[in-house]
């Protein structure tokens, strides 16, 4: 994956507000990676209503333009 990239938010791995849950199913561009607390990286994902939040690579999915 790589930032400009669209992605899809298809799972979410952990429990999260209903802000976040609404995400699940959307499309959204790759802006920047995060690294997390653990041993991974994450992604911040903007939308198209200007919103923005991370998830973890195994959540979102590349969209096929």
């Amino acid at each position: 994956m790589e930032i400009g990239q669209k992605v899809k938010v298809y799972r979410l791995r952990d429990r999260v507000n209903s802000r976040v849950a609404g995400m699940l199913g959307k499309v959204g561009t790759i802006e920047e990676f995060k690294m997390t607390d653990g041993s991974g990286v994450g992604v911040i994902v903007k939308f198209d209503d200007n919103t923005r939040t991370w998830f973890f690579e195994d959540e979102i999915k590349p969209v096929n333009q």
